[in-house]
């Protein structure tokens, strides 16, 4: 099942949701490694199954196995690196900040991909889980690359509806 089918299988109260789908499905300013890649990584990033395998169908074709893999990279580490990097930021005792983390992360320095696709759906999934210290390390990566404020936030964009119909979905 396609994504653009799954999100029309959500209720008419969710039709601002339907049609964001379909929008950011169509939009092709970022190009399918980015766009393909950021709804991969967004729909694991959620955690829901369905959304996930909704998600696998879609890219089938239009992803190369090593952006696939590191689109599902991006969200593993991030799933564990957004609620690191958050206790740190909100822990009242600044000494966490100045400890070594002491977790792998080598799929970070090594992804298969172009770096800064990879540091567009962190920064994604980061959005997703709500971590500011992740969001605004993986900004300043991608502006060292020249990535736009325009791509940046499209990634938020796709970020934000995958979320709301996985959460909507997860309810039916």
């Amino acid at each position: 099942m396609s994504l653009k089918t799954f999100a029309e299988a959500l209720p008419d109260y969710a039709n601002d949701l339907r049609l964001n789908v379909g929008s950011l499905l169509s939009d092709a300013t970022l190009g399918d490694q980015r766009k393909y890649g950021l709804f991969l990584a967004c729909a694991h990033g959620t955690g829901y199954k369905p959304i996930v395998a909704a998600a696998e169908a879609e890219i089938e074709g239009k992803l190369s196995p090593e952006a696939a893999n590191a689109a599902r990279a991006a969200a593993a580490i991030m799933a564990m690196n957004n609620v690191y990097y958050r206790f740190v930021h909100l822990a009242s005792n600044k000494e966490y900040g100045q400890l070594p983390a002491r977790l792998r992360m080598n799929v970070i320095g090594s992804p298969g991909i172009d770096k800064a696709d990879f540091e567009l759906f962190s920064l994604a999934v980061s959005a997703q889980n709500g971590c500011g210290m992740c969001i605004d390390s993986h900004e300043k990566v991608l502006k060292q690359h020249g990535v736009s404020s325009e791509t940046i936030q499209s990634a938020a964009r796709i970020a934000a509806v995958m979320k709301a119909v996985a959460t909507v979905h997860a309810t039916l």
